[in-house]
């Protein structure tokens, strides 16, 4: 069934899985609001939108904000006129050791992967609940939502309480018909997997380019992970056939964490 016509919000759209996620949904006939740090990625995938026949409108946000997520979440609809979706994909990595690390650290990461999710949700729903409608609220959890992993202990924690807020909003929300989902990718190839391999590297000795290797080597379909592998899942989440599931944190990694 088809989203043509959805209005959709997407945190962290310049690149990597949020890039493509907005041009997925695009294909699949939504307008997409693109939100992140940097204009010029931003514009890059603005255009790549509207070559597709969609329209597109770019809005610059720190989402560990809640000022400026609840004004992105106004841009999308004063400028697409309409709003129905929106991913809060925008996050960050901290690998190393638990006792390493920072007060500053674990503020920063947590500002972003968990406050920015919780910044959405307050928005998205708000937004729905105003316009009187129903909407989907789609959240970026990862496979270290469901397994502590060595080395990226606190990434772990911020990623388990996207899945608890996840629960929660779906059950507070139901009632206004507003469903609340989250998808939790494995080893994706994109920028992020790069800065994590590099960093394990200089903690291990591993040679850049092992440990990456290593985790794909554990994915039962036997290759890495492509941010249109996350994008279609998500289209699914967005989209009219899955109206019925709520309070979900789906896996979409090739096997390598089985729930």
């Amino acid at each position: 069934m088809s989203i043509t016509g959805k209005v959709v919000l997407v945190t962290g759209a310049g690149q990597g899985i949020g890039r493509g996620i907005a041009l997925r949904l695009a294909h699949d006939g939504a307008d997409i609001a693109l939100v992140d740090l940097d204009q010029t990625k931003l514009d890059a995938v603005a255009d790549e939108i509207r070559q597709i026949g969609r329209r597109a409108t770019t809005f610059i946000a720190d989402v560990s904000d809640r000022a400026q997520v609840h004004a992105a979440v106004e841009h999308a609809h004063s400028e697409l006129s309409g709003f129905d979706v929106i991913v809060n994909n925008a996050g960050i990595a901290l690998v190393g050791p638990i006792s390493d690390a920072t007060p500053e650290e674990v503020s920063k990461i947590w500002s972003v992967n968990v406050d920015g999710v919780l910044w959405g949700i307050q928005a998205a729903a708000a937004k729905f609940q105003a316009l009187g409608q129903r909407g989907k609220i789609i959240n970026a959890s990862s496979i270290a939502g469901h397994d502590g992993f060595a080395m990226l202990g606190v990434y772990s924690a911020t990623k388990f309480a996207v899945r608890a807020l996840t629960q929660a909003a779906a059950k507070e929300y139901a009632s206004d018909g507003i469903t609340v989902n989250a998808y939790c990718p494995g080893v994706v190839g994109t920028d992020m997997w790069v800065t994590i391999d590099k960093r394990f590297a200089e903690l291990t000795g591993a040679p850049e380019g092992a440990t990456y290797e290593k985790f794909v080597g554990g994915i039962a379909l036997g290759r890495a992970e492509t941010p249109d592998d996350v994008a279609g899942f998500v289209s699914y989440l967005a989209g009219p056939d899955s109206d019925y599931m709520t309070g979900q944190a789906g896996l979409i990694d090739g096997g390598l964490v089985y729930r």
